[in-house]
């Protein structure tokens, strides 16, 4: 059965003057990332393969994590759009048991949504959903999912 990690990336710097994508994390997002990658070994979730957006805040947040597995850095995970992370998460290769994927609110909050027909009422920086899938990657869809947990940084 494979499972997904839902990932927003860890609180990042205002970036006045900045551009968006190149918004790095602020001092409490390191912490937390941090904290979210201990927390992920401690429970068994390391993934195989890690799909990420291109931004500065969600790689910083990836290599905080401290995972040792595969990336792809997707730039349509920085278009913000539910619709095509559940079709990137379809693209999985078979032998990829846990995926993690690392993006942004809104759209990792509808796609946990939309998978599981369940989510909390938000979902902050640096929260996670961990999603179990009955099917193989290719046969993903809305609904199909099951909640098992969800970890935000406090609490």
């Amino acid at each position: 059965m494979p499972t997904l990690i839902v990932l927003r990336h860890a609180k990042a710097v205002a970036g006045f003057g900045t551009a968006d994508i190149d918004r790095v994390l602020a001092d409490r997002g390191r912490r937390d990332a941090a904290a979210a990658g201990e927390w992920l070994r401690a429970n068994g979730l390391v993934p195989g393969r890690v799909l990420c957006s291109p931004a500065a805040r969600t790689r910083e947040t990836l290599d905080l994590l401290a995972v040792d597995a595969g990336v792809s850095y997707e730039p349509g995970i920085y278009d913000n759009d539910p619709d095509g992370l559940l079709a990137l998460v379809g693209e999985t290769p078979d032998d990829a048991g846990t995926l993690l994927l690392v993006g942004h609110n809104p759209s990792v909050h509808q796609l946990v949504h939309d998978l599981t027909g369940q989510a909390p009422d938000a979902f902050p920086t640096c929260a996670l959903a961990v999603v179990d899938l009955p099917d193989a990657w290719r046969d993903v869809r809305p609904g199909a999912g099951t909640l098992r947990t969800v970890r935000t940084p406090k609490g």
